[in-house]
């Protein structure tokens, strides 16, 4: 199989792409310029993937199309550019809460709605060392992203207070202030768990990444878009664990839901498997293989 990628996309979402086909054994090229020059090479591949912007599939009915996740936010007309009339193409999602989103918007009227999941790099995001319990490590994090900033506060007190006579190393990765990548590795690779603090996620790889790490998380979740600080989403269904079970670890809704959920998590602590449940569903033979039947 051959696969033609036009423009440029999120690199996490490329690179995750990138292994998948190596696994498939899949021949993939990238492809920058103008329309004229893209026609070209669509000549030379069986799958075109668009990313970022549309493009009439019916120009090729025998070809398959594979486009989004990075148009909009919600549904336009751009959707309408891919004149779907051979029913070649499709638009993917990476989680079900995602993709019911656009359909729930009418998305699917004009083409197929799918969801695929990038892969997670599990090699990279792995333990340092395997033998080490959770109990063995020193470290906790918060990672906060485009919360209300008192909710930060909240969990930084409670975290300090619960641990006082036992005071942790903990240290926050503020999404919006950006951290180095490398520091964050390094950071999971030493933590006995997370606190998380974050948005709606329409796949979640910082999230991921940890899990990955085998780094239990306890996880204050959202239920609606309109949760994220200063936005002007909609109340919209939503949620900022799009893949999960009960091997990750905990998560809660409300502040005063908090107390109990700590202590259940850190009851519990040394029972999670989170990287297990990366491995089966996110790696990048799982995502390889849901690419493939996409097709």
């Amino acid at each position: 199989m051959k696969l033609l990628i036009v423009d440029n996309f999120h690199h996490k979402n490329m690179k995750g792409l990138e292994m998948a086909c190596r696994y498939l054994k899949w021949d993939y090229a990238y492809k920058y310029g103008s329309i004229n020059e893209i026609e070209q090479e669509i000549q030379n591949y069986d799958v075109i993937y668009f990313p970022v912007r549309p493009y009439d599939a019916s120009r090729f009915p025998n070809k398959r199309f594979i486009f989004g996740p990075h148009f909009s936010v919600f549904p336009d007309n751009r959707l309408f550019a891919i004149n779907n009339q051979f029913q070649n193409a499709i638009y993917i999602q990476p989680s079900e809460w995602a993709a019911k989103t656009w359909i729930d918007m009418t998305a699917s009227r004009i083409l197929p709605i799918k969801q695929f999941a990038f892969p997670v790099d599990t090699e990279r995001f792995s333990c340092a060392d395997t033998h080490l319990s959770p109990f063995s490590k020193t470290k906790v994090f918060i990672y906060f992203k485009s919360r209300d900033p008192n909710e930060l506060k909240f969990v930084e007190k409670m975290l300090l207070h619960l641990n006082r006579e036992n005071v942790v190393e903990y240290k926050v990765f503020d999404y919006r202030k950006r951290y180095n990548e490398e520091d964050y590795l390094s950071w999971l690779r030493q933590s006995r768990y997370g606190i998380w603090v974050g948005c709606h996620e329409s796949q979640g790889f910082a999230l991921e990444e940890a899990l990955s790490c085998d780094v239990p998380l306890l996880v204050w979740n959202v239920k609606s878009m309109n949760q994220e600080y200063g936005s002007r989403y909609a109340d919209i269904p939503a949620t900022s664990i799009s893949y999960w079970d009960e091997r990750c670890g905990e998560y809660f809704y409300k502040e005063c839901e908090f107390m109990e959920k700590y202590n259940e998590f850190i009851s519990k602590l040394s029972t999670y498997k989170p990287r297990e449940f990366v491995l089966e569903n996110l790696s990048v033979k799982k995502c390889a293989e849901n690419f493939n039947k996409l097709l």
